[in-house]
């Protein structure tokens, strides 16, 4: 006997589904926006982060190129 024979394909929802779903069950309106601009602002400041650390690697690397060709 097959596992699927004659049941219909189901997909799954992803982790990220399923916590919005138990969220959207559990907060009111106005606490799942607070909590949904507070994920935005997390991911905003890590952006940030990432860019000011590279905006650091190539500046030292303008300065070692500049100090060595003195």
């Amino acid at each position: 006997m097959r596992p699927s024979a004659g049941l219909p394909a189901v997909a799954l929802p992803s982790v990220g589904t399923a916590l919005r779903v138990v969220e959207s069950l559990l907060l009111s309106g106005g606490q799942r926006t607070a909590r949904r601009n507070a994920w935005t602002a997390v991911q905003e400041d890590r952006r940030r982060a990432r860019d000011r650390v590279e905006a650091q690697h190539v500046l030292e690397a303008v300065s070692d190129r500049t100090s060595r060709a003195t």
